[in-house]
Order: structure tokens, then sequence, then C-alpha cells
């Protein structure tokens, strides 16, 4: 949330960039030299980039008062960010197959490539986008499941979420590439040339697809930085909650206290993002944690689960509250097929990384935004489940 919380203040930004299309002719360079003023390396911090702190402020601003009274303000978020953002994506959608190309995008964005299986990144890459799409092995789900009823129907809850998640990201992906498709036809490339990913396609890549729209461009604009504002809300608030809930049960400390203070060091420690030199740090952790952490996350939380607390003791209390039962079939993925499958493609990413830095990033860069800080988080989070808990006298 460190790093995520400057994203979302970058869509602060760009939703007033969005009202007269300041970012021109040129997005490429509106972005990365206008607006972030990249300096040549991961090593020149420079000074902070006024604009980019602001962003990050109004983020955590949000997301405090968001949650700082729990599910009771979360509540009156969501009946907002929830179903606006699918009203702006099916918007998105009947915009962008209406316009030349989508259907050249669209071609591209359903049409499988079953080559790529054979590439264990995009395994990773897609354990990853799950892991965090679905907010897995960050405990939000299990922060947010602690607030459910004792008789709640975890497995229907399981897979309603896991579908719903899919089904979303499916129909981003036609409002998406439909979209690249014309970008592809406007400048005479083939779609494999225009598809980016990360900030690039957000903060360069729309801006330009949606200066050339031929009329209402900066209503589009608008609309798509609200877009990604309100889905981004409530990635961000449900991630700090998860700290928050944890520190409550562990220090049984007031929430606005808790959220204060969680929010005061995650903000502080953002402001590297917020240099000259913070989209070069934005990268490299993203890619470490995603990529690497969460894999031995999931790893970690399989074994555990399967071997030492018992899988099968697991699945026989969700399903005794639950109208769909899982069979022993889960068991087999938690305690074998998903750790192997992890292990394995976390193994021959490590390998092709040893041979390649990833981005060509120095090797102190590495460790200090990659496997140092990922030894760090572990030291901490171990250090801290070793404090012993306040307790209450009813306990």
């Amino acid at each position: 949330m460190t790093y995520y919380g400057v994203v979302m203040g970058w869509c602060f930004s760009y939703l007033y960039y969005s009202i007269d299309l300041a970012w021109g002719a040129d997005s490429n360079a509106f972005f990365f030299k206008d607006f972030l003023n990249l300096s040549g390396g991961i090593g020149e911090i420079g000074g902070i980039v006024p604009i980019a702190l602001f962003g990050l402020f109004l983020c955590w601003l949000c997301v405090f008062f968001c949650i700082y009274k729990g599910v009771e303000t979360v509540g009156k978020v969501v009946l907002l960010t929830v179903p606006v953002p699918i009203v702006l994506l099916v918007i998105f959608i009947v915009r962008g197959v209406t316009l030349p190309g989508a259907v050249e995008g669209l071609k591209f964005f359903l049409t499988p490539d079953f080559s790529a299986l054979a590439n264990p990144k995009v395994w990773l890459a897609a354990y990853g986008q799950v892991f965090f799409s679905l907010s897995i092995g960050f405990g939000v789900m299990i922060a947010y499941a602690s607030f459910l009823p004792q008789d709640s129907d975890i497995v229907n809850n399981a897979f309603i979420s896991s579908f719903a998640d899919a089904l979303i990201s499916f129909i981003a992906g036609l409002a998406v590439f439909s979209a690249l498709g014309y970008l592809a036809v406007s400048t005479g490339k083939p779609v494999t040339e225009v598809v980016s990913s990360g900030p690039g396609l957000a903060f360069v890549t729309f801006p330009a697809i949606i200066g050339m729209l031929p009329f209402w461009a900066s209503a589009f604009g608008v609309l798509f930085f609200l877009l990604l504002l309100t889905l981004g809300i409530d990635s961000a608030f449900s991630l700090v909650e998860a700290g928050v809930a944890g520190a409550m049960d562990k220090w049984k400390n007031a929430r606005i206290v808790v959220n204060a203070v969680i929010s005061f060091i995650a903000f502080a420690v953002g402001v590297i993002y917020t240099t000259h030199a913070g989209l070069y740090w934005l990268d490299i952790i993203d890619y470490y944690f995603t990529q690497y952490g969460l894999a031995v996350v999931g790893v970690l939380e399989c074994l555990i689960v399967g071997y030492v607390f018992g899988a099968k003791k697991l699945r026989d209390h969700v399903n005794a509250t639950s109208d769909f039962k899982v069979g022993p079939w889960w068991d087999i993925c938690i305690k074998i097929i998903t750790p192997a499958a992890l292990t394995a493609m976390f193994i021959q990413n490590l390998i092709q990384l040893v041979k390649k830095p990833y981005e060509g990033y120095p090797g102190w860069a590495q460790f200090a935004g990659g496997w140092g800080l990922l030894a760090l988080v572990l030291i901490i989070a171990v250090a801290l489940s070793l404090v012993r808990a306040k307790q209450t006298e009813e306990e």
C-alpha cells in the first residue's frame, strides 16, 4: 500500500488534467518528464515532486476517512465505489467497440496463444495477478472474514468473490483492448506494438487514446480516471484494514489511533515514490513483492494450512456452514498441487533472474528494493508475532 497510494495520487492529478487534456499530443513525455520529472536512474533520487506528494496525501486522507469507523464507514463507501466502476466499465465498452479498429484489439485479446503456457514467467505472473486481485496473501481476506457471523456460508462467499473478480477483469479487458485496437489503427501499428502494462497503460497509452477521440474526449478522460479511483480506493482501504484489524486485535488500541498511526507510517514510507527516482523504486519493489513475495507467502500458507493446521480439518469446518461442499480435491490442491507449482515456478524464475537482473537495475538496488526488503518484512513480521498480545479482563 505504500506504493499503491502514490499511483492513486497520480489518478487524482490526471483527473484534473483530463479537464483540458493537459498531456497534449505527447502523453509519454508529459508523464515521464513534465509530471514525474523522472531522473536518469534509480540512484538519482533528487528532490520530491510536489504534485506527486500532494496526490499521495489526498490518497491517505481518503483511506483514513473510509475506514476510521470500520465496517460502518466501509459499508457506506462501497455503496458508491462498487456500482460506479461497473457502470463506467460498461460505458467504456460501448464506446470502445464503436471505435475503428476495435475488432483488431478484441481479436488480440480473445485469441489464445497456447505457446505462452510453456513460459514459467507467464504462470508466476498469473499467480501474482490472482493473488493481488483477490488480496490473497495480504491478510485482507482473513481480516474481513473475521467480521462475518459464525454461520456464514464460506464456500459460496469464496466462489462468488473469485468468479466476480474474474468476470470484472474480463469485462475490463474488453474495454482496454477495444481501445488499444483503435490506437493501433490510428497510429498505423500492429496491436502488439501498442500494448503496454503497468503505469504506462493508464498514464501514457490511455491518455493518448483519449486525446484521439473524435468527441467528448475530456469527458471520457474524467470518467476514465474516476473509474481508476473508484476501483483503487476499495483496494486501498482493504489493504490498510488488514493491518488495522490485526493491530487492534493484538494491542486493543482504539481504531482511530491505530488507523492514524498506520496511515502516517505508510505515508512517510511512500514519500520515496514521490521523488524523481520514485517510479524506479515503485517498479522494482512491486516486481519483487508481487512476483516473489506473494509466491513465498502462498507456499507457506498452503503448507501451514495443509500440514500443520490440517487441510481436512479446515475443509470440514467450512463445509459445516456451507450449502455447497468442497471435496478432497481441495486438500490435494492445498497440500500438493499449488505449493509444488508455485515452488517450481519460483525456482525457475529465480534462476532467470540470477542470469539477468530485473530491468538491469544495479545489484545494490535489487537488494534494497528486492531481496533485502523482502527479508526485512519477514523479520518484522516474525518479531511482531512474538510480541505478547494485550489481553482484556474477559480474555
